[in-house]
């Protein structure tokens, strides 16, 4: 069987010319294949003509459509074997709607990576027509690179050209809900940040029952310290086994007070990395992705991972 490949969406914008670089990157930690997707539409009429070229369309937009549809991967992959001369690249260009040729791809990926724009911190990402539907639809993991992304935004380490990160520190920043923990989250964060030479900052957000607010005895604070200890005990227990398996990898264990996603979003700022989970659904209706999720998509500073899980 062969191996399952990082993909890359490209589409001529600075966007995904940022995530294109953020996963060659990624392909080469991996040491697998890069494989970069262009999903087409042919939106010329079936007969126009360019005075300026001095040449006409002809049906089916081969003189200018598909030109330019060949072009975009091509010069992209031209860009990233001349900047990583070991790494494999493979170019596709597939006629569809994108998210639907995307959601395609993302079955033989290791990875699929994909561009967004940033708006500040206000704004946040531009969450557009493709890229939420294909989060919320793909069974593999899906990784969003904000506009702006460069290969500077990641220091090596003192060893090799191995990637340590971006920021302050590079830290991988895992977002977990105790309450259903899930393999496939936990070993993704575990795996990025052992190939990043990483710390692990797994973050859970914890808030006291809604049943404290009734209670007069739960006004002291004991109750809410006892609360967090249960919770940062839990959190110490569920990668427990993880340790063992990972034994390179330095944790940091961060049972924090409030919404999980402000904290996560702040951990951003200073991370290589942001992993967040998705849970499968299979209704008809709805996002298909958590609010956590889609807070940390619209507000994080750094590459967002979004990893399905039953």
């Amino acid at each position: 069987m062969s191996r399952r490949a990082v993909i890359a969406a490209v589409d001529g914008s600075a966007e995904s010319l940022a995530a294109a670089e953020w996963a060659a990157r990624e392909a080469c930690l991996r040491d697998l294949p890069l494989r970069l997707v262009h999903a087409w539409q042919d939106w010329s009429p079936a007969f126009a003509h360019v005075p300026y070229a001095g040449r006409d369309i002809t049906p089916g937009g081969t003189t200018v459509t598909r030109h330019w549809a060949e072009r975009v991967p091509r010069e992209a992959a031209d860009r990233l074997r001349e900047g990583h001369p070991d790494l494999e690249v493979g170019v596709e260009q597939v006629l569809g709607r994108p998210a639907e040729v995307l959601l395609s791809a993302a079955d033989t990926a290791e990875v699929l990576v994909m561009g967004s724009r940033g708006l500040g911190a206000l704004g946040g990402f531009l969450a557009g027509s493709v890229s939420l539907p294909v989060i919320a639809r793909a069974e593999r993991p899906v990784v969003v690179v904000r506009g702006g992304e460069r290969a500077g935004d990641e220091r090596r380490s003192g060893t090799g050209d191995r990637v340590v990160g971006r920021g302050r520190n590079g830290d991988v920043v895992l977002g977990l809900d105790l309450s259903r923990p899930c393999d496939e989250l936990i070993a993704y964060a575990f795996e990025a940040a052992a190939a990043r030479s990483a710390t692990l900052r797994v973050v859970h957000g914890w808030t006291a029952p809604a049943a404290f607010g009734y209670d007069p005895a739960a006004v002291d604070p004991g109750h809410r310290v006892a609360w967090g200890h249960r919770a940062a005990s839990t959190l110490t227990d569920v990668l427990r086994p993880w340790r063992g398996t990972f034994p390179a990898v330095e944790i940091m264990e961060q049972c924090v007070v409030g919404q999980a996603s402000d904290h996560l979003v702040d951990a951003s700022k200073d991370a290589s990395l942001l992993v967040v989970g998705r849970r499968m659904r299979r209704a008809a209706t709805g996002t298909h992705i958590g609010p956590v999720t889609h807070a940390v998509l619209h507000h994080a500073t750094a590459p967002v991972a979004v990893v399905p899980h039953l």
